[in-house]
């Protein structure tokens, strides 16, 4: 499968979950309000999908100004429209890149990696090109996944042939980040209820989509996308895996 239908796939995926993490809009909102100090700040989030968490704080802060970067142009394409729709596309810049390769015309007070940790390779590479961005006195929200409990080879499998090492535990996860240089100053375990209602949108959507386009050509992917995932999720990483969201400070 090429990177353009895997965006696609994605794409539908998120239909009825823009956040594409497992966090409720509540949680949403306290994250962005721990994080958003003086509601002047400016903002990057790497790898922005269609710009959901960027679109929000721009919404509810006027003088804020953001950033977007990310690969798939058909989710930059949605977060302009959406932009506009709210009026605050003067305020968002958006850049169809890869995250990594992003160099922006200034720092930034807030920078967004949740979720999107894979495309640095790993939590810490995100970091180090997150601390790049990163202006004195700013904070860094980053989401990323830990085991809750020991994974069994079936929460392995069931995870898309995952490795115990791909993720830590969350002390060991915590423990890892103050070794680099960041204080956690605010967090979220996402709830069972978060994981699982993320969980059933993002399969739901692919299927509810395929049945109601049985003649598209994706459809078949989609469907056996949504039952795959349904399958891996319910009778493997169920109870294993975990989403953290925590604001990080330089400690230094």
């Amino acid at each position: 499968m090429d990177s353009t239908t895997r965006a696609r796939l994605s794409r539908i995926a998120h239909r009825h979950h823009p956040i594409s993490a497992p966090l409720s809009d509540e949680s949403v909102a306290v994250l962005l309000g721990r994080a958003i100090v003086t509601g002047r700040e400016r903002v990057l989030d790497l790898g922005c999908g269609e710009a959901a968490w960027l679109l929000r704080a721009l919404a509810a802060h006027p003088e804020l100004t953001a950033d977007g970067v990310d690969t798939d142009a058909g989710s930059l394409t949605l977060a302009r429209e959406a932009a506009e729709r709210l009026g605050v596309v003067r305020r968002l810049g958006l850049h169809h890149r890869p995250a990594a390769e992003f160099a922006g015309p200034h720092q930034y007070d807030l920078v967004l990696c949740v979720g999107a940790t894979h495309a640095f390779d790993g939590l810490l590479p995100a970091l180090a090109a997150a601390r790049r961005h990163l202006a004195p006195g700013g904070r860094v929200l980053v989401g990323e996944g830990y085991w809750q409990r020991e994974p069994d080879r079936a929460a392995l499998d069931g995870f898309g042939g995952a490795a115990r090492e791909d993720f830590d535990e969350l002390p060991a996860l915590v423990d890892r980040l103050l070794a680099d240089g960041w204080t956690p100053t605010a967090g979220h375990q996402s709830t069972q209820a978060e994981l699982d209602d993320y969980e059933w949108c993002w399969t739901g959507s692919l299927a509810d989509w395929a049945l109601d386009h049985p003649s598209d050509p994706l459809a078949p992917h989609a469907t056996e996308l949504a039952r795959d995932h349904r399958a891996g999720w319910l009778h493997g990483y169920r109870g294993a895996f975990g989403f953290v969201t925590l604001l990080l400070r330089p400690t230094e």
